[in-house]
């Protein structure tokens, strides 16, 4: 651990946040790895360690031999300005190597209050802000999320977006993106090949004209970018990626449980759900899918209460008529979590 560290910790609100060496967290050999990765939410430990798709994607990504992804949260205040004073840059927690010295940076965007803490992160990293000051393949700086989705106020500081669900396309970015630092590719054949991705957006790809009074005339793609970007889903969600060994905060989170994924998407289409939107068509797994998910978890973390989630909903959704294998999961639940001494609730 940076001794500048050791001096801050004490001084700091729940120091455990900053430390890392959880039950269940991924460690590689560094020189055994092409590329490095900080996954980065930009808010606090707790907020990001309760985060499903963040668990899910850190394990997807670490799933490849040629990557190893570590996790980076947003400071608290107290621990921002402790960092500043110190000159203690943004690090990862699994190596508490600084997040500059990485190859590539995706940020998890949920919502827009989020946008102002990547500047931070970015600030904290001692990387340039703006995707044009960036003019090196690495470090590369993408993003995802249901606040990525409408990528335009973060596009001047980002490189590229991911649109929809990532389990696989982050995947087959970073095979991409191996293959671009083993050639010494230029950033923009990078970015211009990233393009031809479905679900990757390119906003340096795209040429914007603009009518007298300000309003948008046209927005024409260039060097082959797609007129119009595909969302990404995943098809089979039975088989759809899950983590069955998480990893297990070592202070208490916001969801300090096993959290299982009854479905995507929402069939009501309310308007002021942004969620309810992004992740349609509407994917539910099977009540044995989610069994087994439920009770592999709990064997390898210890943990005693299992959520059933819906992970993309609008409150009141879950109803029987809409999910129907609810019973079925909370039933199979009782009798086969009954043997881990464990308790499940719905939300």
């Amino acid at each position: 651990m940076d001794k500048r560290l050791e001096r801050i910790l004490p001084r700091v609100q729940k120091p455990a946040r900053y430390t890392g060496g959880e039950y269940n967290q991924i460690i590689k050999d560094k020189s055994a790895v092409e590329l490095r990765l900080a996954f980065c939410f930009p808010d606090t430990y707790e907020i990001g360690m309760s985060n499903l798709g963040m668990s899910i994607l850190y394990h997807t990504m670490n799933s490849l031999d040629f990557v190893w992804c570590e996790r980076v949260f947003a400071p608290w205040g107290d621990m921002y300005e402790e960092m500043k004073k110190a000159g203690l840059p943004l690090y990862a927690l699994e190596s508490g190597d600084p997040v500059g010295d990485f190859d590539v940076l995706a940020f998890s965007i949920g919502y827009e209050m989020a946008y102002t803490t990547v500047l931070d992160m970015l600030d904290m990293a001692g990387l340039p802000l703006r995707t044009a000051d960036r003019a090196e393949l690495l470090p590369l700086v993408f993003a995802g999320g249901t606040a990525a989705v409408n990528a335009e106020p973060m596009a001047p500081f980002i490189d590229l977006f991911i649109i929809g669900e990532g389990e696989e396309v982050n995947n087959e970015l970073l095979v991409l993106l191996r293959q671009a630092k083993k050639e010494n590719w230029d950033k923009r054949a990078f970015l211009t090949a990233a393009a031809r991705i479905e679900g990757v957006y390119v906003p340096s790809l795209y040429e914007v004209s603009y009518q007298p009074d300000g309003s948008i005339a046209a927005v024409t793609p260039t060097e082959g970018a797609p007129a119009r970007v595909t969302k990404r889903i995943i098809n089979d969600f039975d088989s759809a990626p899950f983590p069955l060994n998480p990893i297990v905060p070592s202070t208490e989170v916001v969801h300090d449980r096993v959290n299982l994924e009854l479905f995507r998407g929402c069939v009501r289409g309310c308007r002021f759900c942004q969620a309810g939107h992004v992740y349609r068509p509407i994917r539910a797994k099977k009540p044995e899918t989610l069994i087994r998910q439920g009770i592999e978890t709990l064997k390898n973390t210890g943990h005693e209460d299992v959520t059933l989630r819906l992970v993309r909903r609008t409150a009141g959704l879950l109803r029987g008529a809409e999910h129907r294998p609810v019973p079925a999961v909370s039933a199979g639940g009782q009798l086969l979590h009954g043997d881990h001494g464990a308790a499940a609730e719905g939300p």
